[in-house]
Order: structure tokens, then C-alpha cells, then sequence
């Protein structure tokens, strides 16, 4: 099984990328772990035509093989003013339902303070529905991010912060097993190709 984690920050080094980094290190369930900052590549803002000289001649090809390979995929965003970062909703946009389709996906919110809800709700209600990814139940908010998931002792509330962290890659795993079959079935029973549908309702 392999993962691909997708960190989004518009900045670097960013604590997106600190998460990314600590997600990276600890999922050994996985044979292959890679790991992408978006801002490191030149991707054009989605137009609708996969065809465009724009896409065509950025970094998306190099992208799109990782995301072919991945079994399961981890989402990360800073929140901005309580929104999912730009460069995630695009990257999402991007997206090829035939390489993304029937994949799970761990979505993880990085905030800065107390809150990190919003861009969770925001990416489950308005991102998924045409790259026909599947969120897991399960995701994770890191608050307060410059103070955690850092060398050194462990107080109570770091300790359940990276217990909870060990939980969703045991479980993003377990669903990366199950959906494979899913896959793997529709790949040798498609639904009939002239009633198939690109796009969610």
C-alpha cells in the first residue's frame, strides 16, 4: 500500500509541512510514503480543460503519477481565516476522477490557535465530490501547531494528540485495504462506459 501526503501551506517552511513531516514518519503500515509541499510546484488554477497549454506544460504530470500510485491519500491545510488553503481546493480541482476515484482520504486541518474546524467542514462539503475521493470518519485537527509534535517530553495532551494521529493512519490504512477491492472490482465489472458519471450530484 502506498500514501501520498499533501501539504498545501502557500509558505515555507510552514507548520503544514511539520505535520506532514511527523505523518511521514509514522505510518509504517504503508511500503511507500511520499510526501508533496504544493507550493514547491508551478501548477496553474484549474480552467476546466484538461488539455490547456497551461497544465499541459506545468508540474501536474509529475503529481498525477504520485497520485496514480497512492492507495490512500492525506489531505493537510492550513486554516486562513478560517478557510481550507487555495492551493488545496485547486489541487483538488486538478484531480483526475480516474486516479483519485474510490481512494480514502485522511484530512487534516493545521491551525495556529484554537480553532481548525472550518476547513475541515469546508473540504468535506465542497471538495470531494468530482475526484470521487472518499474521506474516513476520522480526521484530525492540530491546534495550537508551533507547540506540538516536537523532540522532547510529552505532556498528557501531546501524548493523546499523537496517540489520536497513530488511530487515523491505522484506520486510513485499514480503508486503503478495503477500497482496493472496490477498485479492482469496478476496474474488471465497470458500469456500462456510455451510463457512467463523471460527476457527483
Amino acid at each position: 500500500m502506498n500514501i501520498l501526503i499533501v501539504s498545501s501551506s502557500q509558505r515555507t517552511p510552514s507548520q503544514s509541512a511539520k505535520v506532514a513531516s511527523y505523518i511521514a514518519e509514522h505510518c509504517p503500515q504503508f511500503q511507500s510514503v511520499t510526501h508533496i509541499e504544493l507550493c514547491k510546484f508551478t501548477l496553474p488554477f484549474w480552467d476546466g480543460d484538461r488539455a490547456s497549454p497551461a497544465l499541459l506544460n506545468s508540474n501536474w504530470n509529475d503529481i498525477s503519477a504520485l497520485i496514480k500510485q497512492a492507495d490512500a491519500l492525506v489531505l493537510i491545510t492550513p486554516e486562513w481565516g478560517g478557510m481550507a488553503s487555495p492551493l488545496l481546493k485547486n489541487f483538488l480541482l486538478l484531480c483526475d476522477g480516474q486516479d483519485t476515484a474510490h481512494k480514502p482520504a485522511l484530512l487534516v486541518a493545521v491551525s495556529g490557535g484554537i480553532s481548525g474546524a472550518y476547513p475541515i467542514a469546508e473540504l468535506k462539503m465542497n471538495a470531494l465530490k468530482n475526484n470521487k475521493l472518499v474521506p474516513i470518519p476520522d480526521h484530525l485537527i492540530i491546534r495550537n501547531s508551533e507547540t506540538v509534535l516536537l523532540q522532547g517530553e510529552q505532556d498528557q495532551r501531546e501524548q493523546q494528540l499523537r496517540g489520536r494521529i497513530d488511530y487515523s493512519i491505522h484506520m486510513l490504512h485499514q480503508y486503503s485495504i478495503a477500497l482496493k477491492m472496490v477498485r479492482d472490482n469496478h476496474q474488471d465489472q465497470p458500469y456500462p462506459k456510455q451510463q457512467e458519471y463523471s460527476y457527483g450530484m
